[in-house]
């Protein structure tokens, strides 16, 4: 997925938390889930990709969604990562 798309992330503590935010997420917008990634001690992070209004809405419904069964540590849109970003990120499966 181009990097002119906006990347979206949201924090949880637990997996619980962010599988209901990714869910809320894909429902809430028009954006593509591109992973999630367990960064240790029970903190996960799940990622999207899409234009930048879609995601902030996104984000907004998935952050809410998590807070409501789970530990909601943090949420964050970046409109327009650097391509060199994508590097860091789980692979999109092409469809």
């Amino acid at each position: 997925m181009s990097s002119t798309n906006a990347l979206g992330m949201i924090e949880t503590l637990g997996l619980v938390g962010v599988v209901e935010a990714a869910d809320a997420m894909v429902k809430a917008a028009n954006v593509t889930l591109i992973g999630k990634e367990q960064v240790g001690g029970g903190l996960v992070t799940v990622m999207v990709r899409g234009d930048v209004g879609a995601v902030k809405a996104a984000t907004d419904a998935g952050a809410a969604a998590a807070e409501r069964v789970g530990e909601l540590l943090s949420v964050h849109v970046i409109p327009r990562p650097h391509t060199e970003v994508d590097a860091i990120l789980p692979s999109v499966p092409e469809k």
